[in-house]
């Protein structure tokens, strides 16, 4: 009886969790989580997020983002400036060295999607093409979550 109630409570709680997209590798690039949050149905801009782990000796850098969802993508910073949030391009890409895990995630590094085509909707996938200086590119799908999503694994304080 306790094992068939432990049973159901783990099975409770894998249905109670998001499901996040599928992981990607690319070379020694480990691309985990891509995601985006779901935009209000006039938004002109949406965010993506993914976590990049390079298993690499050698450091490699997303120089850009191309994406049909889209008119323009662009990798960007969020940074404080004394008591502002500055958000800005990153002109030379993001560097992914060598033995290091780079997340992009709300308020930080993140991929910034610009004259959407239509709303990102909860629950539909957003296409992209990741490019790599040195890898290449790869193809992966943003799984779209919640209007405020918080990354996996984190929660609203």
């Amino acid at each position: 009886m306790f094992i068939r109630l432990l049973s159901l409570i783990a099975v409770a709680a894998a249905l109670a969790s998001p499901v996040w997209a599928a992981d990607y590798k690319l070379g020694p690039l480990e691309i985990d989580q891509p995601w985006a949050r779901a935009t209000a149905p006039t938004a002109k801009t949406g965010g993506g997020f993914v976590t990049i782990t390079n298993k690499g000796t050698t450091p490699d850098r997303l120089i850009a983002v191309r994406s049909a969802a889209s008119d323009k993508v662009e990798v960007h910073e969020m940074k404080m400036d004394g008591n502002v949030m500055r958000m800005r391009e990153l002109d030379k890409g993001l560097e992914i060295p060598p033995g290091t895990t780079v997340t992009l995630k709300p308020g930080g590094f993140h991929i910034m999607f610009m004259e959407l085509k239509a709303p990102f909707a909860k629950d539909a996938k957003v296409p992209a093409t990741l490019v790599f200086e040195k890898a290449g590119s790869i193809d992966v799908d943003l799984l779209v979550q919640a209007m405020g999503a918080q990354p996996p694994g984190q929660h609203k304080q």
